[in-house]
């Protein structure tokens, strides 16, 4: 009876020490597949609107290097505003023909035009509920919600007629939309469900906002907004809208030093980014601090002379899995299957015969 118990004791033993090893090995393809993950999402692509005569299209960068890839799609003749829909493809705003078009997420192809008539189509976002909001701007200006899935109206909304010339809109961790007041220096606050408006955010000149173009939350979760005629951005609270500081403010000149800045937006690196539209490069700064890092993209790269909206991203990355997010998956189920076909095994040599 000893005997019998040591030997099962022994077993018990040698199954948990080789359940263990497979738990490490699980645990190492873990690790491996996410930071294999978080290599491949350093490697999306910039992707600018260009607004430079002849030149404006939106334009593709290496989103780590800044290298120049190619021209992304069709020339659009005054790219405002883009983003990446739930479908995986590409929507671009263009200001000069009231229009959305979307194109292929990876290839860029023109697929359609998604709406039409949308009066001076600026920045564009998608939200909850199925909706794309778009800003108007015009004086006085609106938001236009669409159907995110078939561009068609749902509703217009005007704040009561103080929207005047906005541009830029995010969505905040809130779900709700954010809008740059540009005439009026401020921010504008909207449903992100429903569309209605619900008040200022950042108020009238707020900290010496002056000509708000861009705005973007940062990874600590305030609101960053490029102030255009002060050529600075501002940072304010992510929860009310208050003066923080002002995050870039380096004197004319000087490496760094803003013209005109339009939009904004932090890339996979945490760092920040901005389209000095009057100078027509693309500098990078740290997203702690606000310290200049680098002209990530100088003027005249690729064509680059009017920078208007920056994205982050890669296209169809919503439908199609990562390689590393599949050779994780891989990696997990031989693990799994391998302990359970050496478990079962050892069961069965205990089974009485």
């Amino acid at each position: 009876m000893t005997e019998l118990c040591s030997s099962k004791a022994n077993s018990g033993a040698q199954r948990q020490t080789k359940l263990t090893r497979h738990l490490i090995t699980l645990a190492g393809c873990l690790f491996v597949g996410l930071w294999a993950f978080s290599s491949a999402c350093l490697a999306d692509d910039l992707f600018v609107g260009n607004f430079f005569g002849s030149d404006s299209k939106i334009l593709q960068y290496n989103a780590t290097t800044g290298a120049f890839i190619g021209q992304f799609g069709p020339a659009v003749s005054f790219p405002l505003g883009a983003g990446f829909g739930p479908d995986g493809n590409f929507y671009v705003t263009n200001s000069d023909t009231d229009t959305v078009l979307r194109l292929n997420g990876t290839t860029g192809a023109f697929m359609n035009d998604f709406a039409t008539s949308v009066e001076d189509a600026a920045g564009l976002v998608f939200g909850p509920n199925n909706n794309l909001f778009v800003v108007n701007s015009s004086d006085p200006g609106s938001v236009t919600v669409l159907n995110a899935t078939t561009g068609a109206l749902k509703t217009t909304v005007d704040a009561g007629g103080i929207l005047s010339d906005p541009e830029g809109v995010t969505i905040g961790p809130d779900k709700n939309i954010y809008v740059a007041n540009t005439d009026n220096n401020n921010v504008l606050k909207f449903n992100g469900t429903t569309g209605a408006f619900i008040g200022k955010f950042v108020t009238d000149g707020s900290g010496g906002l002056n000509g708000p173009r861009g705005v973007a939350f940062g990874p600590n979760g305030n609101l960053f907004v490029t102030s255009q005629s002060s050529n600075q951005v501002m940072e304010y609270d992510g929860t009310t809208g208050a003066f923080i500081a002002v995050f870039v403010n380096i004197a004319s000149g000087d490496p760094g030093a803003l013209s005109l800045p339009r939009d904004l937006a932090f890339g996979p690196d945490g760092n920040l980014y901005v389209g000095s539209f009057g100078s027509g490069d693309v500098f990078r700064y740290n997203g702690s601090t606000g310290a200049f890092i680098n002209d990530f993209i100088p003027a005249g790269t690729g064509g680059l002379g009017g920078p208007t909206f920056l994205l982050f991203g890669e296209g169809g990355s919503t439908t199609t899995p990562e390689p590393s997010t599949l050779g994780l998956l891989a990696c997990g189920l031989a693990t799994l299957a391998a302990w359970k076909r050496k478990t079962s095994a050892q069961r069965s040599t205990l089974l009485p015969r």
